[in-house]
């Protein structure tokens, strides 16, 4: 279990880099929380919004946050999976393969309109998103970690665009909308951003070690049997609501109780309480859920579905922790 001293650092760290986000990021303090609980959750990001809302500035941001390695990959038609994964080329002079690796190799990737790329380069990650390797010519090469990938696409602009599988949605822990600022947070972006590119002044909060060490301590966090009989629940509820013709994968209960953990740590607790699954659980599980067409007809959203199916499971009640009968603290 994370000790005090431990999530103290933690809480310390985070908070530093989610003030770094947010003096480019302007109003939306809940977003730079999510993509920080992501992080240090080690899933992936999609932020799905309307052009020029901040969703590519978010990424950058993130990557300019935390001192490590940050690839950009734009997505187009023409983008091949080579260009994505790497390559190996054969060197005459030493009759040998040497492998030149592609954008992914970096700590923070960001894909840019990832629904732009055809089916086939869009497969190129799901290797690289699930199992943090890339396997070329039968070599398997291992990703460094901390590895997130922070996805962009627009969809309201379709033409010339190639949605997400459901397998591929399913590999991205979690998935924003940015929405538009208020009006007071967009004059303050008229002012900050007005004059200079908000991005040169950003010094990181910590590097990539620091990463490593803050995703241990959100690992420790203590999540009890009822808190993970709680998130079963939560998903299997999905998938017997006549409502849905595809409820949520057990990839998605394992992506919920840690991006759970993470939220808790950040909070400065040790371990993971309702309020913490109940939060996140619409971000983890919507973009995975597919609307039956009765729901369709009658307007109902996944999101809206599973609105109903919180309210319906019911909530652990909370005891004292011991080590012996798994109860989650008050």
């Amino acid at each position: 279990m994370a000790g005090p001293r431990e999530l103290e650092y933690l809480a310390g760290v985070t908070g530093a880099i989610k003030s770094a986000i947010e003096s480019v990021i302007e109003g939306k303090p809940e977003v730079v929380d999510l993509a920080v609980t992501v992080l240090l959750a080690e899933g992936h990001l999609l932020v799905e919004d309307v052009p020029g809302v901040g969703k590519t500035m978010l990424a950058k941001a993130m990557g300019r946050a935390v001192d490590c390695t940050v690839r950009r990959i734009q997505f187009t038609p023409d983008l091949l999976p080579s260009d994505v994964t790497g390559v190996s080329i054969y060197r005459q002079e030493r009759h040998e393969f040497e492998f030149k690796p592609g954008a992914i190799f970096a700590n923070i990737v960001v894909g840019d309109e990832i629904n732009r790329a055809s089916p086939k380069t869009q497969s190129a990650l799901l290797e690289c998103m699930e199992e943090h390797q890339v396997t070329v010519d039968g070599v398997t090469h291992r990703l460094e970690s901390p590895f997130i990938v922070v996805a962009t696409q627009n969809p309201v602009e379709m033409e010339g665009t190639f949605p997400l599988p459901e397998a591929q949605r399913d590999r991205f822990m979690a998935r924003v909308s940015m929405g538009y600022p208020s009006a007071n947070a967009e004059l303050d972006m008229l002012g900050h951003h007005g004059e200079h590119d908000p991005l040169a002044g950003l010094r990181p909060a910590c590097d990539a070690n620091t990463v490593r060490s803050l995703i241990a301590v959100a690992r420790a966090v203590y999540a009890a049997d009822g808190i993970k009989e709680y998130v079963v629940n939560l998903v299997r509820a999905t998938r017997s609501t006549p409502e849905l013709r595809l409820g949520a994968s057990p990839r998605s209960a394992l992506h919920l109780l840690r991006a759970s953990k993470a939220r808790a740590a950040i909070s400065g607790r040790g371990h993971v309480i309702p309020d913490d699954v109940q939060a996140l659980a619409p971000l983890v599980l919507a973009h995975r859920l597919m609307p039956s067409a009765e729901a369709q007809l009658a307007r109902r959203s996944p999101a809206d579905v599973l609105t109903s199916i919180l309210g319906q499971v019911p909530v652990p009640a909370p005891r004292v922790a011991t080590s012996s009968n798994g109860s989650w603290p008050a």
